[in-house]
């Protein structure tokens, strides 16, 4: 296990560098730069301004490489991500004050997804090709066919035009109301829980037929074992083992997914802040936050592999 762990590390060290340059170039392929955003608005309070002296002062004049090999050794060295280059506040610091709110918003939908998809799965597969079973299968095709931008927009637009109702949109300190903070986050964490239920309902529900179906289980019924114990002590731990890795590969996509969410919603989190630099093309802080999903993202992927022998005895790693 610790010879495993210590290659799985290794791997992470090219990986991350490839990962630095391609975050590092993307974002210098999208249309306009920077600098057209800051010489537009400074020539509207200030008149004409010198375009190659304000390319110096950023230092973005010199070759790319050099750029890059400077916002890596920052982190390497320095542990900073940068400076943003329109308002020369720290990006580490600017991230990290923001992340504790997409988790929250991540964690959340994960348990409301988990909460209405595994009971559901486990149902259905006990109760196959009956009404609750087509039910529970529509429910998930359904999930997975409405994006949930759009169930999003559709409950911010209507809702008003009917009844004059809006979702709150001022964030309330957990410290000052907590449920009034909280009651900010329940129509998005639904939108998102809701969407990714139906994936792992989906998942339950077939590991379940297939547990269902093995051996020791058919032993199990036949020595008059009530359904209730066979379920529970026998068959759901194996059935939720592939659905836990589907969740520990999800949960760093759903932290990304937020984007939309949380600017639909008004919430100031890490999401809402990457569309707002990359409206302003302000490279270190979109560089430093798709770095940021992208590397919880790999160590989503190794925590995962890490739980899988507490989970089933038979997987061994060398």
């Amino acid at each position: 296990m610790k010879a495993y762990v210590i290659r799985r590390l290794l791997l992470l060290i090219p990986t991350w560098v490839l990962l630095t340059i391609l975050v590092f170039l993307s974002v210098r392929f999208i249309p306009g730069d920077v600098i057209d955003a800051m010489v537009g608005r400074m020539q509207y309070m200030a008149g004409d301004i010198d375009r190659e002296a304000l390319e110096k002062m950023l230092g973005l004049d010199q070759p790319v490489h050099v750029q890059y090999g400077r916002w890596v050794g920052g982190m390497l060295f320095e542990g900073t991500m940068g400076d943003s280059l329109l308002g020369g506040w720290s990006v580490e610091e600017k991230i990290f004050g923001r992340l504790a709110l997409t988790i929250e918003l991540g964690l959340l939908a994960i348990f409301i997804a988990l909460i209405i998809a595994v009971p559901v799965g486990i149902f259905s597969a006990l109760r196959q090709d009956t009404a609750m079973d087509y039910a529970g299968r529509s429910f998930a095709i359904l999930g997975l066919a409405t994006p949930d931008f759009w169930l999003a927009t559709m409950i911010m637009i209507y809702p008003a035009i009917w009844w004059a109702w809006s979702p709150p949109m001022e964030l309330i300190p957990f410290t000052e109301d907590p449920v009034g903070h909280l009651s900010t986050f329940v129509l998005p964490c639904l939108i998102l829980g809701t969407h990714f239920s139906a994936s792992i309902m989906r998942l339950t529900r077939t590991m379940m037929l297939e547990v269902l179906r093995q051996d020791y289980i058919r032993t199990a019924w036949s020595k008059g074992l009530r359904e209730r114990v066979i379920i529970v002590r026998h068959a759901i731990k194996n059935a939720l083992i592939p659905v836990v890795t589907l969740i520990g590969l999800h949960f760093p996509l759903l932290v990304g997914g937020s984007v939309i969410i949380e600017n639909i919603f008004a919430l100031p989190g890490l999401g809402r802040l990457l569309l707002d630099a990359l409206s302003d093309r302000d490279y270190p802080v979109v560089s430093g936050v798709n770095l940021l999903f992208a590397t919880v993202v790999m160590g989503g992927n190794l925590l995962v592999d890490l739980i899988y022998p507490y989970l089933d005895p038979r997987v061994r790693y060398e």
